[in-house]
């Protein structure tokens, strides 16, 4: 599986899809029609060198991802949306409903995810006097309110959908990074979970958190609940490195440890119908020439066979030499040698015919 660099999410009845500065939105509209939205947005990795450092980087990231999903989600509904009348007026008033609706999600998310298992935890504190034992139950309570929290929304006729759109986004990037062109057929063959998932990011970052919390004791309970917020930065930026790391490797260990995020997964994604695939594709091909990619990477393929080949020549070689053997070069292109060759095997080969006077014999 070779890294493509494109990501995306799912959105109502459409998926967005980002690569490098350009992410496209495909909705599929009452009608039936897509309608496609490509937009370009610098990242501050490219305004500021900082921004590009390790760890912050996945900070950055992080909120980007978090507006450009909540503007096409935004986008999205837009084009659901009866009168025309409302839609005008979502788009005047867009970036200050965008803010809001970010800064609330962000808010009724510390809340659930990470002060409601703290307080639970600490209510605890007299039957649990070990910090370390709180700090594991702690985490304990934070993955169970999240994935009770998605099994219960999976529920939802329309959420219901939008996992199947994340499903349809899966299947498009593993169906270009297994090496297969992006067609309908070949989409659907394709698993549904990634390993860059923000779903497998949402899961390592509990992980993490479970290990900050259970070693950093500090005595006073609210200094504790501070750092548990001002820390949430921090375990962001390097779950986003474990998963940029995950996406790319193979290795055995990343692939075990990935394990979890992927079963996760199993209840964000659902299998798409054929409809919702072609509107994934439609947003792949809005920013990505995967057509390029994959010739990109057979090129790739082909060179390497080559090396591989040439490598493993001159290791046989060296050891029938070290056996005593001597090794003669043959030239494959020498064509006289081949027909001279060639002739001589019809000769052998063909039937003994018989002279005039043993026809008239055996007549």
């Amino acid at each position: 599986m070779r890294y493509s660099g494109i990501g995306g999410q799912a959105v109502i009845e459409g998926v967005m899809m980002k690569n490098a500065d350009k992410y496209a939105v495909s909705v599929r509209k009452p009608d039936g029609e897509i309608e496609v939205k490509v937009e370009t947005r610098k990242s501050w990795k490219d305004k500021c060198k900082l921004a590009g450092v390790p760890i912050i980087r996945g900070v950055v990231t992080f909120v980007e991802s978090l507006v450009t999903g909540m503007g096409s989600l935004n986008y999205s509904a837009s084009l659901w949306e009866e009168e025309e009348e409302k839609s005008e007026k979502k788009e005047n008033s867009n970036d200050l409903i965008m803010g809001l609706v970010v800064m609330l999600a962000v808010i009724i998310a510390i809340g659930l995810f990470v002060l409601l298992p703290f307080f639970v935890s600490e209510l605890l504190s007299k039957a649990i006097p070990s910090a370390q034992l709180r700090g594991l139950l702690e985490g304990v309570i934070r993955v169970a309110l999240f994935v009770g929290y998605v099994k219960v929304i999976s529920f939802m006729e329309d959420i219901r959908r939008v996992f199947m759109y994340h499903g349809a986004e899966h299947k498009c990037i593993n169906c270009l990074e297994n090496g297969c062109e992006l067609t309908v057929e070949n989409v659907r063959k394709q698993t549904t979970v990634h390993k860059r998932c923000g779903t497998s990011f949402m899961l390592v970052v509990m992980f993490v958190s479970i290990l900050f919390f259970m070693f950093i004791s500090v005595s006073n309970m609210w200094i504790r609940m501070v750092l548990r917020i001002l820390l949430i930065p921090v375990i962001a930026g390097l779950s986003y490195e474990f998963i940029i790391l995950a996406g790319k490797s193979e290795n055995a260990v990343m692939n075990v440890l990935s394990k979890p995020g992927l079963w996760l997964q199993s209840l964000t994604t659902k299998e798409p119908d054929d409809d919702m695939i072609e509107v994934a594709i439609s947003s792949v091909e809005a920013v990505f020439d995967w057509k390029a990619f994959l010739a990109e990477k057979e090129m790739v393929g082909n060179v390497s066979k080559k090396v591989a080949k040439s490598v493993a020549d001159v290791a046989a070689t060296k050891e029938m030499q070290e056996a005593g053997f001597e090794v003669v070069e043959v030239d494959d292109d020498d064509e006289e040698d081949d027909e001279i060759l060639q002739a001589l095997d019809r000769y052998f080969e063909a039937p003994p015919q018989k002279s005039e006077n043993e026809d008239e014999e055996a007549k």
